[in-house]
């Protein structure tokens, strides 16, 4: 008997929910899952009308939405890794395994331009801890900054984030770096705007986290005990790198609560986000250049020296 897609998508959902799967890498419930799930499993764009709906569904399509049903409940895959790719500030991102699933917050305040932290358009943009290359790409595109400088240290994340500039030929304004945070970045080069989502997870929020996480690279989650080691990094050098009336721009998540109590001298602004989430932080290059010498002491004194 003839099955149509919204009738595979209803069976989807419910498939999803019994399974009960974490939803949280693209989707933030079952329905929306079952039909990126099931459009994608068919070769459809996840933009296609209405009118697919009642589209008979083949047993070839039917077999491959059974494989991926097997491998995101039993095997608790994030589906974009099952899709190969995911949107982040409304650009189409290719994603792979052993590269973290574009997904912050961030994505908000780049469609917004940064407003009103940002007063003025970027010219230069520096994205540290790029990954797939999202949000230094996504910034590119949708501020039209001239030039974006991307930094990672894992060879996979590099691979992608090179393919996805490729992938809207920005090769001419758009550069990713294997180093490690600022290493490796010509000497004279200033940026007015340094943003970062870094690793972040403490290491009990990371032991308690759903298993679809587990598909993900650790490295990309876990920053030390409480999730700050890199931040630490970024800030104590961070003045270094702003031009004159720069803006710096960093994601800690729920390691916001230490970072606070570990500096609560600090006036870090603390962005309101509609869409959701928490923990992304904004400071002047004039107040990196005030605390330099307090993120400088905190960083060494992390590492014991």
């Amino acid at each position: 008997m003839p099955i149509t897609l919204e009738q595979v998508i209803k069976d989807t959902e419910q498939a999803l929910l019994q399974g009960d799967v974490f939803f949280g890498h693209g989707t933030d419930n079952a329905w929306d899952e079952a039909v990126y799930l099931t459009l994608g499993a068919c070769g459809l764009s996840l933009d296609s009308s209405t009118d697919v709906l009642t589209t008979e569904v083949n047993e070839t399509q039917q077999a491959v939405i059974q494989q991926w049903l097997v491998q995101r409940i039993d095997n608790r895959m994030p589906l974009a890794y099952l899709l190969g790719y995911t949107w982040f500030a409304g650009v189409q991102f290719a994603v792979a395994e052993e590269v973290i699933i574009p997904r912050s917050p961030m994505a908000e305040l780049i469609l917004t331009q940064f407003s009103p932290v940002l007063q003025c358009q970027p010219q230069r943009a520096l994205d540290l801890c790029c990954g797939s290359g999202c949000i230094g790409i996504a910034m590119a595109l949708q501020m039209d900054i001239a030039q974006v400088d991307m930094v990672d240290i894992s060879a996979p994340a590099i691979a992608l984030a090179e393919q996805n500039i490729a992938a809207y030929e920005l090769q001419q304004r758009v550069k990713v770096y294997d180093a490690s945070l600022y290493e490796g970045l010509p000497t004279d080069s200033r940026y007015d705007l340094i943003v970062s989502n870094p690793p972040y997870v403490d290491v009990n929020d990371f032991a308690s986290m759903p298993q679809e996480f587990e598909h993900e690279p650790e490295m990309a989650l876990v920053s030390g005990v409480d999730g700050l080691d890199l931040t630490a990094t970024i800030l104590a050098e961070a003045a270094n790198w702003l031009s004159d009336d720069g803006l710096l721009v960093v994601e800690v998540g729920n390691s916001e609560v230490a970072l606070q109590e570990q500096l609560p001298m600090v006036p870090f602004l603390w962005l309101d986000l509609s869409n959701g989430g928490n923990g992304i932080f904004a400071l002047t290059a004039a107040q990196c250049r005030q605390w330099q010498e307090v993120f400088i002491v905190w960083q060494q004194d992390r590492l014991g020296a």
